[in-house]
């Protein structure tokens, strides 16, 4: 497989709808891969919190629609990243998106874990309840968004439900960049998956974002890095090494506290 991770960078004298049309251009520029990747709230930027309520949409609103547009267009499956979603309730969240290459919404993930620490994040937005994976026709993918990667029993959970691929998309700051690729290849060395890691650059409200999106393969071995910039990261990968992995040094079958694949509480 070709995957593209668009590394993105969100900065203030930008608008959201001109980054999403420069995002949706960056998309469709990438014809020919398999997947595309995004990274986590690029069009309002993840620390940005006082522009979360404005900037909500709808689960199927400006962002989901030229996002599907894209993908339709570049004939690839999207991972268009992750949105401020507003519910029907009223409720935010952070919404991730899947798009089949014919531009059909085929998944949609609120991301559990939020950052903040009884602030921002953590306070505006509601916790998403469900595992989500993705089936592709050459691997079968499993969703996670940023703060996320700090908790493996999502990742366990993810690989119970038949995850191979594991696609983090994230706002991450700069500060704890070690962090970023250490957590990477750990989630890829525990679970004998791919990790497909996608940061943003940029600033988001006065925070220096990581860059540094990285792909890890099911022995922990990165494939490829981003720089700090903004850019598109290309790496192809044999999406079968997960299952060839897993039979030369079956750890997972030694696992004495596993995880079901469940609705969490």
């Amino acid at each position: 497989m070709l995957a593209s991770l668009i590394q993105i960078a969100v900065n203030p004298d930008e608008s959201v709808n001109s980054r999403r049309e420069r995002a949706a251009s960056l998309v469709v520029a990438q014809r020919g891969a398999d997947l595309v990747v995004l990274p986590e709230l690029w069009p309002v930027g993840a620390f940005a919190y006082t522009a979360f309520a404005d900037e909500a949409e709808p689960l199927q609103g400006p962002t989901h629609d030229i996002m599907a547009k894209a993908a339709a267009e570049a004939g690839v499956w999207l991972h268009a990243g992750s949105f401020v979603e507003r519910a029907e309730d009223g409720t935010l969240y952070n919404t991730s998106l899947v798009f089949s290459p014919e531009g059909e919404r085929a998944a949609s993930y609120r991301k559990i874990h939020r950052f903040g620490f009884d602030k921002g994040e953590a306070v505006m937005m509601g916790a998403g309840e469900e595992l989500v994976t993705v089936a592709l026709p050459e691997t079968t993918l499993g969703l996670a968004t940023c703060y996320d990667l700090r908790f493996p029993e999502q990742f366990r959970g993810l690989i119970d439900a038949g995850a191979e691929t594991l696609i983090v998309a994230a706002g991450w700051p700069e500060r704890r960049r070690s962090h970023w690729t250490l957590l990477a290849q750990a989630r890829a060395v525990e679970n004998q998956a791919y990790v497909l890691a996608v940061g943003s650059s940029g600033t988001h409200a006065g925070v220096e974002q990581a860059g540094h999106s990285i792909v890890v393969d099911p022995w922990g071995e990165v494939l490829a890095e981003a720089g700090a910039a903004e850019e598109v990261l290309s790496v192809e990968f044999d999406p079968t090494k997960a299952t060839t992995t897993r039979e030369q040094f079956p750890a997972l079958k030694d696992r004495r506290l596993g995880l079901a694949p469940r609705r969490l509480a």
